[in-house]
């Protein structure tokens, strides 16, 4: 394990501190003891024996003069055990409940490698960041270097660069990456690109920029005609039915909206809107149309029943077929012509599972519980898979009723969490939250596992902020986007000029939507399957990311994040 402290670190020099005896109570100075204890013992190496006697000084409610050194010299300790959600833990108390802490700048030193060693490089970086200008530039500079250094996934790297498009170094180490990982003409045009913008080596990266100069291949139509088939409901204007409708509505705005902007970058498409009303029957003579099979591209719909019938006709007509809203990874099932928007409900349960066993270990058994609906079914089968085949194990995995005020503390009967590394519970539904905190706070903190759910938890009025933003509380948010981001204001100033309303979450998904597919069939022509089968993960405009690799037709980005100060933050 690599430490990153200085020559001189704070918490050497707080070992030698003097301290002052004089006038103290019985009660003060039994603390004071205690203090020095914690001291001598994490200078002697006996990590786990400074714990203890640091964490309950470090608290508030038992004010210690010197609480905010003993919460930093307990950090200190935790970090020496690889013990990082709990040095964590230590330090956001530090910068919450003390934020005049002299010794601040070690604070957020220590809380940059705690957030690399976890993999939340976002957090890291931006903790790092508030460091004032010129204190620590080489340390900084020295722990972003290696910690980066290691970073081998393609979708962080792209989210980081996003982000922070203007720090040399983060360009510098991801065109490193790049020059090892190029596997596309996309890898190596963002490649020239970096080696532009940061003036670095030229003849160092030359291998990998051989092919960015190789001519792009022709459009292979000067537009591309689209069917977009909704339930609009055009036939009854009554506002209950307006009211009930208005995703459909915003979804499309989102697409017309896309639709300027692919018109504005010189790959036009034409939009063509059908409207498949509320049954089957409706959407059964939209599919008897003849210009409908002449279409480059489906997008729709967004009933299960219809799905059914148009990724058959899809499939028969070999034209293929976008859903925007479906989790359903079985519409997929020996249909090469159908893909979904969004990541399938059994596609956020592997990479959600994938994610615990890297944060969580494996050393404890999990337990999982699901709400039992169709989605959160393939949620729940899909994790225990993938959690068992990396070697975990699971205490329970069981269904529940949220609508049953009991069903919840019925599931997890006979279970102990006490023993458990983290609880997983699959359920949007806003009742399951409170259920899920009302049982984890009945365990001791000390034993107490973490909490992985759904980013839908976030919009749970009944819930808490101190609740939500736990430090062992973790999302799994295929929706989410960062709304400071550039592309996501240029996104809602463009829809406010045209709606004169703010963007719904479904006008964002139909903007996205069009936006990578329309670009899909420019590049590709209407049977991309085999290329996007071979392209790299590409950031979205709006959301994280969208990635079909090796055949995959349901988005592979899934946002793993958890609230740090009550702000949204990527871990994942």
């Amino acid at each position: 394990m690599t430490h990153f402290y200085r020559a001189a670190p704070s918490w050497r020099r707080l070992l030698l501190l003097p301290l002052a005896l004089l006038s103290l109570t019985a009660a003060a100075q039994g603390q004071l003891t205690r203090y020095r204890t914690g001291k001598t013992q994490l200078d002697q190496g006996h990590y786990a024996v400074a714990m203890k006697e640091l964490e309950p000084l470090a608290q508030p409610i038992n004010h210690f003069a010197q609480a905010p050194d003993a919460a930093y010299l307990y950090a200190v300790a935790a970090t020496r055990l690889g013990q990082w959600a709990e040095a964590e833990q230590m330090l956001n108390l530090i910068r919450n409940q003390y934020p005049t802490y002299p010794n601040s700048n070690d604070v957020l030193y220590l809380q940059g490698q705690v957030s690399f060693e976890q993999g939340d490089y976002d957090t890291a970086l931006r903790t790092l960041g508030q460091l004032p200008a010129g204190q620590l530039t080489a340390e900084r500079e020295a722990i972003q270097a290696f910690y980066l250094a290691k970073l081998k996934d393609r979708a962080t790297w792209q989210r980081l660069q996003k982000r922070y498009p203007q720090s040399k170094l983060v360009g510098r180490l991801y065109a490193d990456f790049l020059l090892s990982n190029s596997s596309s003409d996309a890898d190596r045009q963002q490649l020239d690109a970096l080696v532009t913008q940061f003036k670095l080596d030229r003849n160092h990266y030359a291998p990998a920029l051989a092919a960015a100069a190789a001519p792009k291949a022709l459009a292979r139509k000067a537009t591309y005609n689209i069917g977009v088939l909704l339930p609009f409901e055009l036939q009854d204007n009554s506002w209950q039915t307006q009211r009930k409708n208005q995703f459909v509505t915003d979804l499309y705005a989102g697409l017309r909206l896309a639709q300027d902007s692919l018109q504005r970058a010189g790959h036009p498409v034409q939009l063509f809107a059908y409207d498949t009303g509320a049954d089957t029957l409706t959407l059964k003579n939209v599919l008897a149309l003849p210009e409908l099979a002449g279409m480059d591209l489906l997008v729709g719909p967004v009933y299960k029943s219809g799905a059914k019938l148009l990724a058959r006709y899809a499939r028969e007509h070999q034209i293929i077929c976008v859903n925007p809203l479906s989790q359903d990874a079985d519409l997929l099932t020996d249909n090469p012509y159908h893909y979904l928007y969004a990541p399938s409900a059994a596609t956020q349960g592997r990479l959600a599972a994938q994610f615990a066993a890297s944060a969580f270990g494996l050393g404890r058994p999990a337990v999982l519980l699901h709400e039992d609906a169709k989605d959160d079914n393939d949620f729940a089968a899909a994790y225990q898979a993938a959690y068992e085949a990396g070697g975990g194990h699971l205490l329970a995995n069981k269904a529940f009723r949220p609508d049953d005020p009991t069903a919840f503390a019925t599931a997890l009967m006979g279970v102990d969490l006490a023993t458990a590394s983290h609880l997983v519970v699959a359920s949007d539904n806003r009742r399951a939250g409170p259920a899920a905190f009302s049982a984890l706070s009945a365990v001791p903190a000390a034993t107490r596992p973490a909490l992985l759910v759904p980013g839908a938890w976030l919009d749970n009025t009944s819930l808490e902020p101190s609740q939500l933003g736990g430090a062992n509380v973790y999302y799994y948010h295929p929706k989410y986007f960062d709304r400071q981001q550039l592309g996501y204001r240029r996104f809602r100033q463009l829809y406010l000029a045209k709606q004169n309303l703010p963007p719904s979450v479904f006008a964002s998904q139909g903007f996205e939507l069009l936006l990578f597919f329309g670009n899909a069939l420019q590049q590709y022509g209407p049977a991309f399957q085999s290329g996007l089968a071979a392209a790299p993960p590409l950031p979205g405009a709006i959301f994280e990311g969208l990635a079909y690799p090796g055949g995959a037709h349901d988005n592979q980005v899934v946002p793993l994040l958890k609230l740090s100060n009550l702000e949204p933050q990527l871990v994942r």
